[in-house]
């Protein structure tokens, strides 16, 4: 077997995510992600969180950023992010091809700094220059640290206190669970919208976007289907996340993860081998 160590999502599919697919394949479904899988996968998200939320599922985590983001924005609003943040570095400007400004601010190890939110809010203070608006964060983030369940609310704090909205992209949210000592529900209480990705945790695709429920999350859908992110078979999605709640597989596969990533790195160590910073992960 050929190993590759390029990314998490160079195979095709988690086997007992494809068998729920088999199980299906003759199976007449409802389209644009209004069908019975797709809604049922939704309350079993639910059930896990919390029922103050709505929850829609995307193909992508570059177009779930942008369409959350976008949605979100009025044209002379900007997101702060820091400097690695995946719509800053990693997305050709998909975010900013809709006509919004990222602003980064400082951070440590990959995860922004309440200075450097703060300062970023000091510089864009007046119509000269775009509002402030979003803060955009990665959970975990791009060079694989893990915000503490502390940094994630004294973040929140600083939001309310400066009527920002808080966005956590989770592509791989659950590693991140997996390495900490948070539960998906408290984490879901900070933010005022995230993404639980798919793609990078045994789905085939999708990503679900997770929104507090306020008046700014009425018609999200039509964000959607603007944006070009509505899956016609979003049944695909649905099928998925059905299984990956089920019986806590998302959480196992990342924990499973987890372990391979601290046994490859333990034996880099005994090798000498440097690293950037000390590695969050645990394994639990």
């Amino acid at each position: 077997m050929k190993y590759s160590f390029l990314n998490d999502y160079n195979t095709l599919v988690h086997p007992e995510v494809f068998k729920h697919l088999q199980k299906y394949v003759n199976e007449v479904n409802g389209a644009y992600g209004l069908d019975a899988h797709s809604e049922n996968a939704k309350r079993m998200i639910l059930e896990k969180i919390g029922n103050n939320y709505d929850v829609h599922f995307l193909v992508g985590g570059t177009s779930a950023n942008k369409i959350v983001l976008s949605h979100f924005l009025k044209p002379y609003e900007a997101i702060i992010c820091p400097e690695s943040a995946h719509i800053n570095r990693r997305e050709t400007g998909a975010v900013e091809a809709n006509g919004h400004k990222i602003l980064v601010a400082k951070s440590i190890n990959g995860k922004i700094t309440l200075d450097g939110i703060k300062e970023v809010l000091v510089e864009h203070n007046d119509e000269h220059a775009v509002m402030p608006r979003i803060v955009n964060i990665s959970y975990t983030t791009e060079y694989g640290t893990v915000y503490t369940k502390k940094e994630l609310e004294d973040i929140a704090k600083l939001c309310k206190e400066n009527n920002l909205f808080l966005y956590v992209d989770g592509a791989r949210l659950v590693y991140g669970l997996a390495a900490s000592n948070l539960s998906l529900k408290e984490f879901a209480s900070i933010p005022d919208a995230f993404t639980i990705g798919g793609t990078k945790a045994g789905a085939m695709l999708g990503e679900a976007v997770v929104i507090k429920k306020t008046e700014g999350a009425n018609n999200f859908r039509y964000s959607i289907k603007q944006n070009g992110g509505m899956l016609a078979k979003g049944f695909l999605a649905g099928l998925q996340f059905e299984v990956l709640f089920t019986n806590d597989l998302l959480l196992e596969i990342c924990k499973d993860a987890n372990q391979k990533a601290v046994y490859l790195r333990d034996k880099m160590k005994k090798l000498n081998i440097k690293f950037l910073f000390e590695s969050d992960t645990i394994v639990s």
